[in-house]
C-alpha cells in the first residue's frame, strides 16, 4: 500500500485542463472557428481525457468537470486568452505542441495518481494514466477533422506519456518518493522528451519499413514455401 503522501493538488489536473483547452482553442482559432466553436473545442479538449478517466475508467460519482466550477472556469479562461492573443501569435500550431506537450505530462501524472489513490495496481494505473495523458488530444484532432496524432507515425507522443507514466509511478509507487516531487520529475521528463523528439526530429516509422518485420517476414516465407514443397 502507499502512504498518504501519494497525493496531488487540484491545481495539477486544473493545469492539464487549461493547457489542452489551450491547445484546443488555438486549433479552433486557426481552423477559423465562430466563439461557440471555439469554446466547444476547447471544452472538449481541456475536459475530454479526464471525462474519459472519470466516466469509464474510474466510476467514482460524477466527473468533476460538472462537480467542480473550477474546472469550467479553467477552459473559460483558456478560450478567452486564445480569443484575446490569437492574433498575436505568430507560431500557431508551435504554441499548440508546446501547451499539448505540457499537458501531457500533468495529465499522466493525474491519472495515475488518482487510479492508486481508489486501490488499483501500477499496471491498472499506468494504462488509466496514459489513457488520461492521450485522450483530450485525441478527441481534439478527430473533432477537428486532423489525423490523430495518436495513431500515426511521427514524433513521440504517446511515447512521451508512457514515459511520464513509467517514471511517475517508478518513483513515486517503487521508490516512494513524494508525490508532487515525482509529479514535477514525470512533467518535465514528458516535455522534454516531446520536445526533443521535434526539435531533433525523432520519429517513429510505420510498421511496413520496419527492418527487423521485413527480416523475420521474408524467413516466415521461406520455411512455408519449403513446407508446400
Amino acid at each position: 500500500m502507499l502512504e498518504g503522501q501519494f497525493q496531488l493538488p487540484m491545481a495539477y489536473d486544473l493545469i492539464a485542463v487549461f493547457l489542452f483547452a489551450v491547445s484546443g482553442a488555438l486549433v479552433a482559432y486557426r481552423k477559423g472557428y465562430d466563439y461557440l466553436g471555439l469554446f466547444a473545442l476547447a471544452l472538449v479538449t481541456g475536459a475530454g481525457g479526464g471525462l474519459i478517466r472519470d466516466g469509464i475508467f474510474l466510476q467514482q460519482g460524477p466527473p468533476v468537470l460538472v462537480t467542480n466550477w473550477r474546472y469550467l472556469v479553467a477552459i473559460f479562461a483558456a478560450a478567452l486568452l486564445v480569443i484575446i492573443v490569437g492574433e498575436r501569435i505568430r507560431h500557431v500550431m508551435l504554441v499548440v505542441i508546446l501547451a499539448d506537450a505540457m499537458g501531457l505530462g500533468f495529465y499522466a501524472v493525474v491519472g495515475s495518481q488518482m487510479s492508486i489513490n481508489i486501490g488499483l495496481d501500477v499496471m491498472a494505473a499506468g494504462l488509466i494514466g496514459l489513457i488520461n495523458a492521450v485522450g483530450g488530444g485525441l478527441l481534439r484532432d478527430i473533432i477537428s477533422g486532423e489525423e490523430p496524432l495518436l495513431f500515426k507515425p511521427g514524433q513521440f507522443y504517446a511515447v512521451a506519456a508512457l514515459v511520464g507514466v513509467i517514471v511517475f509511478l517508478g518513483l513515486g509507487v517503487g521508490f516512494k518518493i513524494n508525490a508532487q516531487a515525482a509529479a514535477l520529475i514525470a512533467i518535465g521528463v514528458t516535455f522534454a522528451l516531446r520536445v526533443l523528439a521535434i526539435v531533433l526530429d525523432i520519429r517513429t516509422h510505420p510498421i511496413q519499413d520496419h527492418k527487423v518485420r521485413k527480416t523475420v517476414g521474408k524467413g516466415v516465407r521461406r520455411v512455408l514455401r519449403r513446407k508446400d514443397r
